[in-house]
C-alpha cells in the first residue's frame, strides 16, 4: 500500500463541519497576532507619550520586541513540534493571552518592551504550529483556501478589531494613557478563547504514521475525521534521514525562508507604521481610523479574492501577481502622490495593501507546510518563520530612519524594488502545490523511493 493510500480518504474529502471549526480554533492564534501587532502600531503614539519614550528607538523596540520574541518562539517551538503537533498546543495561545494581558500593567517602556517579547514568543510558537495542524488535517482541494482564512484572513481580523476598537474608546474621549492599556490587555480574550479547544484537536495522522509510526492511533482518528475505518494500516514510520530532505530540497526551503523574509521587509513597513507615520505623511491623523479604512477597503475583499483564487489557479500565480501588484503601486505611490489629492494618494497606498494580501499575504504559510517531507516539516516551517519574523524586525529599526532620512517617496521606491525581485524569484523558482496531497507536493514519497529502492527509479 502507498503512503498516499493511506491518507487518500483524508485528502479527498469535502470540506466537513470539523474543518470548519478547526479554521476557528487554528486561526485565532492569528487573530491575536494581527490584534496585537497593528493594536500596538494605532496606540503607538499614546504609549510614547505617557511613557516618555517618543525616540526613534523607542518606537523601533516596541514594535520590534515582539517580532524579535516570534524567533525565539518559533525555533523553540520547531524543535518541540517534531516531537508531536498537538503536544504543545495550547501552550503557544497561553503564553500569547498572558503576554497581551501583561502590557496593561506595564510602567516603563523597558517593562512594556520586555512584556511584549514574552508575547512574542507565544507568537512565534503559533506561527509554527498552527499551519502544521491545518495542513496535515486538510483535504487537499481546499488545504489553499483553508490556510489562507486561518492566517491571512484570522489576521486581518484581528487587525480589523484592534482599529475598530481604538476608535471606539476614542469616541468616549477616554485617558490615553487608560485607552492603550485596554486596547493592547485585550488582546489576550481571543488567545484564551480557543486554549481549551486546542488541547482537544486531535494528533495529525501524518505525524501519527510518519513519524510516530503509531498504528492504531493513526486507525483511530481517520475514523474521527472521516467516518471510515481502515481495515489494516502497514508500516509507515518514514526512515529517511533528515539529512537527505534538506540537501535534496535545499534550494526549495531556501526559496521559501527568502520569499518571506522579503515579503516581511515590505509588508511590515506598513503594517507597524502605516497608522502613524505614513496616515500623517498624506493628512490622516487618526491612525486607528487609516487602518480601519484600509483593512475595509482593501484588505478584506483582497482576502475574498485569494479565497477563491488559491485553490483554483494555484499559490504561485496569486504570489507573483500579488507582488507585482505590490510593486506597481508603490511605484505609482512614490513617483505621483505629491500631484495627487489624498483620496487618490489613499487610494494607490491601499491597493499596495489589495495586493500584497491577495498574493503573498495569502500564500506564505503555505510554502512550508506543502513543500516540506512530514518528517522536517516542522523545522522547515520554523525557518521560514524566523527569515518572515527577521525581515519584519530589520524593518521595524530601519524603516523609521530610512522614512525620516529620505523621506515615504524614496522609501516606498526601495519597498516597490524589494516586491518586483520577489515576484521574480516566486516565478522563477518556487513550485506549485495546488491540488496535490502533501507527499506529492512536498516530494516525500517520490525522495524516499529514491533513496531506499534505487531500482525503482
Amino acid at each position: 500500500m502507498h503512503v498516499r493510500d493511506v491518507f487518500r480518504k483524508l485528502d479527498e474529502r469535502k470540506l466537513d463541519v470539523w474543518q470548519s471549526r478547526a479554521l476557528f480554533t487554528i486561526g485565532m492564534g492569528s487573530f491575536t497576532d494581527g490584534y496585537d501587532l497593528v493594536s500596538i502600531s494605532v496606540v503607538l503614539t499614546y504609549v510614547t507619550t505617557t511613557l516618555n519614550a517618543s525616540s526613534n528607538l523607542w518606537k523601533s523596540l516596541f514594535t520590534g520586541s515582539a517580532l524579535a520574541g516570534s524567533i525565539v518562539g518559533a525555533l523553540i517551538f520547531g524543535v518541540l513540534a517534531s516531537r508531536g503537533r498537538k503536544r504543545f498546543y495550547g501552550v503557544d495561545v497561553a503564553i500569547l493571552a498572558l503576554g497581551a494581558l501583561a502590557q496593561a500593567f506595564a510602567r516603563t517602556p523597558v517593562q512594556l518592551a520586555l512584556i511584549r517579547g514574552i508575547l512574542g514568543i507565544g507568537v512565534g510558537a503559533d506561527y509554527v504550529l498552527s499551519p502544521l495542524i491545518m495542513a496535515e488535517h486538510s483535504n487537499s482541494r481546499d488545504r489553499g483556501k483553508l490556510l489562507a482564512l486561518g492566517f491571512g484572513g484570522m489576521w486581518t481580523l484581528g487587525s480589523t478589531a484592534s482599529a475598530a476598537l481604538t476608535l471606539v474608546l476614542q469616541s468616549f474621549h477616554l485617558n490615553p494613557d487608560l485607552i492603550w492599556r485596554v486596547v493592547l490587555g485585550l488582546g489576550a480574550l481571543p488567545a484564551a478563547s480557543v486554549i481549551y479547544l486546542r488541547r482537544k484537536v486531535p494528533e495529525t495522522p501524518r505525524y501519527l504514521a510518519r513519524i510516530r509510526g503509531n498504528q492504531r492511533e493513526l486507525s483511530r482518528v481517520i475514523q474521527q475525521l472521516t467516518g471510515y475505518s481502515p481495515s489494516s494500516i502497514p508500516e509507515l514510520k518514514d526512515p529517511t534521514p533528515p539529512s537527505t530532505y534538506f540537501q535534496r530540497l535545499r534550494w526549495t526551503f531556501l526559496t521559501a525562508c527568502t520569499l518571506w523574509f522579503l515579503f516581511n521587509l515590505v509588508n511590515y513597513s506598513s503594517l507597524l507604521f502605516g497608522p502613524n507615520l505614513i496616515a500623517k505623511s498624506i493628512g490622516i491623523g487618526n491612525g486607528a481610523l487609516f487602518q480601519l479604512m484600509i483593512n475595509l477597503a482593501f484588505t478584506l475583499p483582497a482576502l475574498g479574492v485569494a479565497v477563491v483564487l488559491v485553490d483554483r489557479i494555484g499559490r504561485r500565480p496569486i504570489q507573483i501577481a500579488g507582488f507585482v501588484g505590490a510593486a506597481i503601486s508603490l511605484l505609482s505611490f512614490a513617483l505621483l502622490r505629491s500631484s495627487l489629492p489624498i483620496v487618490w494618494e489613499f487610494t494607490l497606498y491601499g491597493l499596495f495593501n489589495f495586493f500584497t494580501q491577495v498574493g503573498p499575504g495569502s500564500t506564505n504559510a503555505t510554502w512550508g507546510t506543502e513543500l516540506s517531507p512530514t518528517r522536517v516539516r516542522s523545522a522547515v516551517m520554523s525557518y521560514t518563520v524566523v527569515s518572515g519574523r527577521s525581515g519584519a524586525v530589520i524593518t521595524s529599526f530601519v524603516f523609521p530612519y530610512l522614512f525620516s532620512s529620505q523621506g515615504l517617496t524614496n522609501a516606498s521606491l526601495v519597498l516597490a524594488l524589494i516586491s518586483g525581485a520577489a515576484a521574480l524569484l516566486t516565478l522563477v523558482a518556487m513550485p506549485e502545490a495546488r491540488g496535490k496531497p502533501l507527499e506529492d507536493s512536498s516530494r516525500e514519497s517520490l525522495l524516499e523511493r529514491e533513496e531506499f529502492n534505487p531500482s525503482s527509479q
